[in-house]
C-alpha cells in the first residue's frame, strides 16, 4: 500500500494519490492556517472506521441473502480535550439499513464488523470507546 502526497497551496492543503489513481484532499484547520477546503486528518480516521465496517455489513447481509437497499452511517466522536496530540475518546456509530431485513442477521452483521472484522475498528480501540446502534427502515 502506498499514499503519495502533493501539498496544493502554501498552507496545509494536499492531495493524496493512491497507487491507483485514487485521489482525496485534506486541509488543516484555520486555527492553525488552515483553510477548510478539505477533510482533517482525524476526520478520515473516521471516515475509515465508517467505511470499513459499512463494507463488512454490506458483504455480511449479501452473504446471508438479505435484500440491503441502502445504508446510511452517521459517526460522531469525541477527542481529549487540551492536549497534544488529541486521541478519540468515545465514538458512536449508528447504521441505518433500508430493505427487507431480518432483525437477527442485521444485528450479526454489525457486531461482526464492529466487534471481530473491522480493522479499522481494532485499531481505534485501544484509545477510544467504540459504541453503536441500528435501525432498520422498510424498504
Amino acid at each position: 500500500m502506498k499514499i503519495t502526497f502533493t501539498r496544493l497551496n502554501d498552507a496545509y492543503h494536499m492531495q493524496a494519490v493512491n497507487e491507483i489513481g485514487n485521489i482525496v484532499e485534506t486541509d488543516g484547520s484555520p486555527d492553525i492556517g488552515g483553510g477548510n477546503k478539505a477533510f482533517r486528518p482525524m476526520q478520515l480516521m473516521l471516515v475509515g472506521l465508517g467505511s470499513c465496517s459499512a463494507i463488512d455489513v454490506i458483504y455480511i447481509l449479501r452473504k446471508q441473502r438479505q435484500k440491503l437497499v441502502d445504508i446510511q452511517l452517521t459517526v460522531d466522536a469525541e477527542r481529549e480535550k487540551d492536549k497534544h496530540p488529541s486521541l478519540f475518546t468515545d465514538i458512536h456509530l449508528h447504521f441505518r439499513l433500508v430493505g427487507t431485513l431480518d432483525d437477527k442477521k442485521v444485528k450479526r452483521a454489525v457486531d461482526m464488523s464492529m466487534e471481530k472484522l473491522c480493522s479499522a475498528a481494532r485499531i481505534m480501540e485501544k484509545t477510544a470507546q467504540i459504541t453503536w446502534d441500528y435501525e432498520i427502515v422498510s424498504g
